[in-house]
């Protein structure tokens, strides 16, 4: 975008505010020009009022001060060309005009501190979102991927899901993850099983190993920060994807996470088969307690990962958000594309709104490169 374009980006609001100020002013106007022309007995200032309460609607308390003030100062004009100004009727008028004005520009500066203030939450919110969820590359060794994040508070972007990928000498290994919790007050325990997996995935040869290290991060975090009354309630899920560049065999460890979705070149939507551990937190675990997973991933095929706000999204009816039975819709689509049908689906399905947040990772394995 050019600067000149940027410079009109920021006039075009500007001047719709300015001229949607001449609305209030107009009615101002043309009221206290229709009440000084029909007969003294018919009293149009209590209309006077709508000035400064539409105001609030497109402009700050400044703006609508100055409105308000406008239309005391129009009810004054009216009351003096009458020549009844002193009358007691005259002045409860103006009285109570001014006070419902003083009342909406208080809201108005109410409304305007209290946006100024989630913006402010907002952006906390993005930097965490920044610095704890790397954004995923969208080919990373035989894979093209693609991520969606979906807070379930409105403040928040970022909470108790989380993913993230590392590419080691012949793999790429995926993480998807869900703690206890959500919006900011699971950000804690996302940030050391992250942590974790990240400095983890490139040092241990197996995914058992790696389950291990990471749990023994999460067990750590929970001993020194957990509430008492909260012992032994927080925990987190979490499913380990290991991705050779050339064997076609996957390997899965999953610590009580759902299993992913494996969509086929033959239009097939398939659940690999699990042996899971207990979540992480739960209890003390080591390598043997982590099961390894194998199947196969041809090129062509998608993967898709996801956490429990994703199948536990309920309509209105209270009905689970069939994810399997959706995604066969879709056996087509590329990672991004997959991911944008599923968004627009799952909200329609929840009502625009989820109760917890939802992460998903889709994976597509692309054919081999040859050399020549």
């Amino acid at each position: 975008m050019s600067p000149w374009q940027s410079l009109v980006g920021l006039r075009q609001p500007w001047k719709r505010s300015h001229a949607l100020v001449l609305l209030p002013i107009a009615l101002i106007v043309l009221i206290t020009a229709v009440d000084l022309s029909i007969p003294e007995y018919i009293y149009l200032e209590p209309a006077l009022v709508i000035a400064p309460a539409l105001t609030p609607s497109f402009a700050g308390p400044r703006t609508t001060g100055l409105i308000g003030a406008l239309a005391v100062a129009a009810n004054v004009i009216i009351s003096y060309l009458f020549g009844d100004l002193g009358s007691l009727n005259r002045i409860v008028q103006i009285v109570t005009l001014t006070v419902l004005s003083v009342t909406v520009v208080v809201y108005s500066a109410l409304r305007d501190r209290g946006r100024a203030q989630l913006a402010q939450v907002r952006s906390v919110a993005e930097a965490a979102q920044r610095v704890l969820l790397w954004p995923l590359p969208e080919q990373i060794g035989p894979l093209k991927v693609a991520s969606l994040y979906l807070a379930a508070e409105d403040e928040a972007q970022i909470g108790g899901d989380l993913y993230a990928v590392a590419h080691t000498d012949d793999a790429v290994r995926i993480l998807i993850g869900d703690v206890r919790g959500k919006g900011l007050s699971a950000i804690g325990e996302a940030a050391v099983l992250l942590g974790a997996f990240r400095e983890g995935a490139h040092r241990h040869a197996s995914l058992p190993e790696l389950a291990a290290t990471v749990e023994q991060s999460v067990t750590r975090y929970l001993a020194d920060s957990e509430p008492l009354e909260e012992a032994g309630e927080r925990f987190a899920t979490a499913l380990l994807v290991e991705i050779p560049d050339a064997d076609l065999v996957t390997r899965m460890t999953t610590c009580g996470h759902p299993p992913p979705l494996l969509i086929s070149t033959g239009h097939s939507v398939t659940v690999p088969s699990l042996h899971p551990a207990p979540p992480m937190g739960v209890g003390r675990t080591g390598p043997g307690d982590h099961s390894l997973d194998v199947f196969s991933f041809e090129p062509g095929d998608t993967l898709l990962l996801y956490t429990d706000g994703v199948i536990e999204a309920r309509d209105t009816h209270g009905r689970f958000y069939p994810l399997a039975e959706r995604v066969a819709q879709w056996p087509q689509a590329g990672p991004e594309s997959l991911l944008h049908h599923i968004r627009r689906d799952l909200l329609a399905h929840s009502g625009g709104r989820l109760d917890d947040d939802a992460a998903l990772v889709a994976l597509r394995r692309t054919p081999p490169t040859h050399r020549g």
